[in-house]
């Protein structure tokens, strides 16, 4: 076997293997330390639509400003959106504080 039918079968493999892989897609769901409860209600239905799909949620709480004295607020508001999905997916990652954002990462339960 010459080194171009090598080569060729090589990629041929690789492209196969690329095609099988699955793409991980990332939603954002975003929030503020004093969300409402409607608004609340509205985000976390479209959080359940993603974890559905099959996507992975990336919810985020945003300090603006003074605003960041609201963190216990902001943790909470996450930690709340985490039981109420407990259901679609499992928390991949906890609350964390990252600069002016909380961030949690949910990912979807196996089916």
């Amino acid at each position: 076997m010459d080194y171009k039918k090598f080569v060729y079968e090589q990629k041929k493999r690789e492209k196969a293997l690329k095609a099988k892989a699955t793409k991980v897609v990332i939603k954002e769901i975003r929030f503020g330390p004093n969300t409402d409860d409607h608004d609340y209600e509205f985000k976390k239905k479209h959080g359940e639509k993603f974890l559905k799909d099959g996507a992975k949620l990336k919810a985020y709480v945003f300090f603006k400003g003074r605003s960041i004295i609201y963190k216990d607020k902001g943790e909470i508001l996450l930690l709340r959106l985490a039981q109420d999905l407990e259901d679609y997916g499992k928390v991949e990652q906890m609350p964390k504080l990252e600069g002016k954002r909380m961030t949690m990462f949910i990912a979807p339960k196996k089916k």
